[in-house]
């Protein structure tokens, strides 16, 4: 006897996450597109907004209000922050799994959380609860989780370049640098300035260099997995590119080791971490359209300095990818169903 399929539900289905979501899930064989909402777009055809989907989701998206998402068995909130803590104890009494795209269930701590979003926490308590989806840490919690807090792009290039350094114990957690750039669609589909064309096309500027909102949940994430504090300068960077996350990360090295060795024996059994040949330099149109993360490992002069290049696309590994591969794993699936995709060149 064959297995339903998963109905899932888009709350937010017109940003890119939302629109990369489609794009993945629509050829998932596991899974029914059973709801896909919109305040301003309710009534028009999916394939109308977005062509690349014609012949692939029909559904039309239907207004928030009148949206039964309680029928669905996981629902993916692709919205602005602060939108699905108003809903997600509904769903989760309804018995639904919420995967959350936005940062609403990432930082435990809710005064920080508070203090960079700029708002009031609608439900605390579930923070608690929510498991904080990084597959390649997290993986067995996530198995169990009905409410997962899918990490932000940022936060997740540079945990992946620094998990197997603090796991092992091997560099200085106080002093972490992440140099780190971003396309324009990491901003959201939405009409502001800096990200016009004639903006942000032949240029290249840092941003948040005093402090920035996913700071907190990296810095999180990393004393997690470092088992103590630790100590991050983080600058984010805007560069001409429409999808795309480069970051160039530094720690020094505290006990001597082979960290080439060290990262392909952590994640040699990880599909969507590639560990490259000594000596290599990532490039992010490498991963562009995959759920993949390249990650290359140096050790300048042989010095006591450790420089790791990490690159994804921050729509697929850093959004809706991870999203996808956190539902795989949570509904007992292949974790690389659907994910299976050759980067697009050029």
């Amino acid at each position: 006897m064959q297995q339903s399929k998963i109905k899932v539900g888009i709350v937010g289905g017109t940003g890119y996450t939302g629109v990369e979501l489609l794009r993945l899930l629509a050829l998932h064989p596991d899974v029914e597109l059973a709801c896909i909402t919109s305040r301003g777009e309710a009534g028009q055809r999916v394939s109308e907004l977005f062509p690349s989907l014609r012949g692939y989701v029909d559904l039309p998206f239907t207004d928030p209000a009148q949206a039964n998402l309680a029928e669905c068995d996981v629902v993916f909130f692709a919205t602005p922050n602060g939108v699905a803590m108003q809903q997600t104890r509904v769903l989760l009494d309804a018995g639904v799994r919420v995967i959350d795209l936005a940062a609403d269930f990432r930082i435990k701590d809710i005064a920080a959380w508070e203090k960079w979003y700029g708002m009031s926490h609608a439900c605390p308590d579930l923070v608690a609860e929510a498991v904080y989806g990084l597959p390649e840490f997290n993986r067995a919690q996530i198995a169990q989780a009905r409410l997962v807090a899918n990490p932000g792009c940022y936060p997740t290039v540079v945990q992946l370049a620094l998990l197997p350094l603090l796991k092992a114990g091997v560099v200085d957690e106080t002093q972490l640098i992440a140099d780190a750039k971003s396309g324009v669609s990491g901003a959201g589909r939405k009409a502001e300035t800096h990200i016009l064309f004639a903006e942000a096309g032949d240029n290249f500027k840092a941003y948040g260099a005093a402090g920035h909102r996913h700071l907190p949940e990296i810095k999180q994430g990393l004393a997690a997995m470092s088992g103590k504090p630790v100590g991050l300068t983080f600058v984010p960077h805007l560069v001409p590119l429409i999808r795309g996350m480069h970051v160039t990360l530094y720690a020094r090295l505290i006990k001597d080791a082979d960290v080439q060795a060290l990262f392909e024996e952590h994640y040699r059994n990880e599909c969507f971490v590639d560990v490259l040949p000594n000596g290599s330099h990532p490039e992010t149109r490498s991963v562009r359209g995959s759920n993949q993360c390249r990650i290359a490992v140096h050790r300048p002069q042989g010095g006591d300095m450790i420089v790791v290049l990490s690159v994804i696309d921050n729509l697929v590994k850093g959004a809706a990818g991870q999203a996808v591969q956190n539902m795989n794993i949570m509904f007992g699936l292949p974790e690389a169903t659907a994910l299976e995709l050759v980067p697009l060149l050029p």
